[in-house]
């Protein structure tokens, strides 16, 4: 898995753009990694999207992660799902999508990411790294200094989100992140393929 530069969709700030426009773009611009984040519409909807995006991101062999949605997940093959705080416990996740899924683990703390590692999360969502706008039910910002005190306390690979765009992303990785995820900085820029190459000048800075 290459999680260096991880997009998480948000139709709410894509500027009327559908998410499939928006990763179109983002892959011309070089993004890694996918995660279908839906809050509003119906599981109908979701799933519709959802197959969607698999079928546009398949022939690049860029993973789909599923935000919270294991029904989701596993209706269309998704290679992953991710999973916050408040969602299905790992440990249940994990009965039901067995070891061939990748599920990812929002951290807001060091304790949350180690019982993470502990329960056998693949990658661990650091969340957040700054401040952000995007959400408005999370925890205080890690900073820096978050990263790298959860870096020091667990082996998975680490990606940052909150906050992050093409000037400080470069930092996220060398405070020991193994990739950014971004939402506005792709999804809400006037050109999101122009932003994901950016972005990818900042990973190669970090």
């Amino acid at each position: 898995m290459d999680y260096s530069l991880y997009l998480v969709t948000d139709r709410c700030l894509s500027k009327g753009r559908s998410s499939e426009t928006i990763v179109r773009a983002a892959i011309r611009g070089g993004v890694s990694c996918v995660q279908l984040r839906e809050k509003t519409c119906s599981t109908r909807d979701f799933l519709k999207e959802a197959y969607l995006l698999k079928t546009v991101l398949e022939p690049h062999k860029i993973p789909l992660i599923i935000n919270d949605r294991i029904d989701i997940a596993l209706a269309v093959r998704a290679e992953g799902v991710h999973l916050g705080q408040s969602d299905m416990p790992l440990c249940d996740a994990r009965k039901i999508v067995g070891d061939d899924m990748i599920v990812g683990i929002s951290a807001e703390s060091v304790e949350d990411a180690v019982v993470a590692e502990q329960q056998g999360a693949d990658y661990i969502g650091i969340s957040p790294v700054f401040a952000t706008a995007t959400k408005d039910d999370i925890a205080p910002p890690l900073g820096l200094e978050g990263v790298r005190q959860i870096r020091e306390a667990v082996s998975l690979p680490l990606v940052g989100i909150g906050g992050i765009n093409a000037n400080n992303g470069h930092l996220v990785f060398q405070a020991g992140a193994d990739g950014i995820a971004v939402v506005s900085a792709i999804v809400s820029a006037d050109c999101p393929e122009s932003a994901t190459a950016e972005l990818k000048k900042t990973i190669q800075r970090g």
